[in-house]
């Protein structure tokens, strides 16, 4: 069976929630999506009537989504149709929902700044050389409250500071 692949312009209407889950975390909020239509009587546009949809952001993408965008915000929203069902007091109930493949903030709209997400070298441990001394090590060195230490630890120049304790790298 195919998937019913779907992309949405619009803006979000509820803020953005993050929640942690067995299954990794998930990032939901609401969109909705006005069709504009040229009016021959007024000689302008108008808006036409809204659809909206509940999407929800998995993975890398629940957090990106998570940090990136607000209520709002105009997106760009690509992913698959879902149907939600439920039982409730009155019966049945289902509603529409896009598991998001992406989502972008509509340009056309705005301006944004893009930062790539940081990601930890592939390499196997034995293969991985050590960092330069300018160089933050990656999050497969050491752990995550130790990466910070050293972060703050090192001017923006590139110049290690001075520098009470060296992190200890991390048993692989």
């Amino acid at each position: 069976m195919s998937a019913t692949e779907i992309t949405v312009i619009g803006n979000i209407v509820t803020a953005p929630s993050r929640v942690r889950t067995q299954n990794g975390s998930v990032t939901n909020f609401r969109l909705a999506s006005t069709e504009r239509r040229y009016d021959s009587a007024t000689q302008g546009f108008v808006d036409g009537a809204t659809f909206f949809v509940d999407v929800e952001c998995w993975g890398e993408l629940s957090g990106n989504v998570s940090h990136s965008v607000s209520k709002g915000d105009p997106v760009i929203v690509r992913g698959v149709m879902r149907t939600h069902e439920w039982e409730s007091e009155h019966g049945r109930r289902t509603r529409p929902v896009v598991k998001a493949e992406a989502v972008g903030l509509n340009l056309n709209r705005g301006t944004a700044e893009f930062r790539k997400t940081q990601r930890p070298s592939v390499a196997a441990p034995a293969e991985q050389e050590p960092p330069a001394a300018h160089e933050p090590p990656g999050d497969r060195d050491y752990a995550a409250g130790e990466r910070a230490l050293y972060e703050l630890d090192h001017d923006q120049s590139g110049v290690d500071a001075p520098l009470d304790a060296q992190p200890e790298p991390a048993l692989h």
